[in-house]
């Protein structure tokens, strides 16, 4: 049996980000997704962006989106690897890729495996040696935080936000994973994302609540911009926001919403 303190020292040493590679060994990469930039940066790969489409916060060249990416501008850059998710079609990828750059589409949006996959995929591609070793400690270091949590069968819904149009999580999606894993009962029964407006199944949030009946709705936004009167008060729903940036990227970050989680496990177990 393992010593519970060699694991967790296994796991600290493969889930901290990576140091940045020397210049003269750092391949020019596209990031053409935010999710892929969190990805690039936690493997110590945030130098080697030369570019990013255009919903990314990151301070480099514009390349586009990611169905719409720009021939144009991601030809000016002279990448040597270009990532994407697989939202596009992989024909559609290599074809605005410039000549002897390696254009791979990413997965990562139906459930954990898949963000472990990315590592090993990405960190390959750019020449890490380590790769296998950086995904095995990332799928020890999500587990190991989300059996912490100890959410006890808590029944929750995973929400985008509270106003507008908003959208919950299904059961082919990572946050479906990480949240039952981490004990939670996901009470969303939609396979994917289940989207909350007029002409849709569901068409009122407050329809939903009734229907599926959560303990707790878990808001992925950093500040709520309303009280979420949507919400009918007499369920005695409790109503957590977490920090979107920390859950809505299927990426290494998700490390940081696990250890969010727990540090304010007595705010969402609390007795409404």
């Amino acid at each position: 049996m393992r010593h519970p303190r060699l694991v967790l020292a296994f796991c600290v040493l493969f889930v901290l980000p990576l140091p940045a590679p020397a210049a003269t060994n750092c391949p020019r990469i596209i990031s053409q997704s935010p999710y892929i930039t969190h990805t690039l940066e936690w493997l110590g790969l945030k130098d080697c962006i030369v570019g990013v489409s255009r919903y990314d916060r990151l301070d480099r060249p514009r390349t586009g989106g990611v169905l719409d990416p720009d021939a144009e501008a991601i030809a000016a850059l002279a990448p040597d690897l270009m990532l994407t998710s697989d939202w596009i079609e992989d024909k559609a990828w290599q074809a605005v890729a410039p000549k002897g750059a390696s254009a791979i589409r990413l997965h990562g949006f139906q459930h954990m495996a898949q963000i472990e996959d990315n590592l090993r995929v990405v960190a390959t591609a750019a020449g890490w040696m380590d790769g296998a070793a950086r995904a095995q400690g990332f799928a020890r270091a999500w587990r190991a935080k989300a059996g912490q949590v100890h959410a006890g069968g808590t029944r929750a819904l995973l929400l985008s936000a509270c106003g507008g149009t908003p959208y919950s999580f299904g059961r082919r999606t990572w946050l479906y994973d990480l949240f039952t894993t981490a004990g939670f009962h996901v009470v969303e029964t939609a396979e994917k994302i289940r989207h909350i407006k007029p002409g849709q199944e569901v068409e009122h949030l407050g329809r939903l609540i009734e229907e599926l009946k959560p303990q707790i709705v878990f808001i992925f936004e950093r500040t709520l911009s309303t009280e979420c009167a949507v919400i009918p008060p007499k369920t005695g729903v409790r109503i957590v926001n977490l920090d979107g940036e920390q859950f809505l990227h299927p990426a290494p970050v998700l490390l940081e919403g696990l250890d969010t989680l727990i540090a304010r496990r007595a705010q969402w177990r609390k007795t409404p």
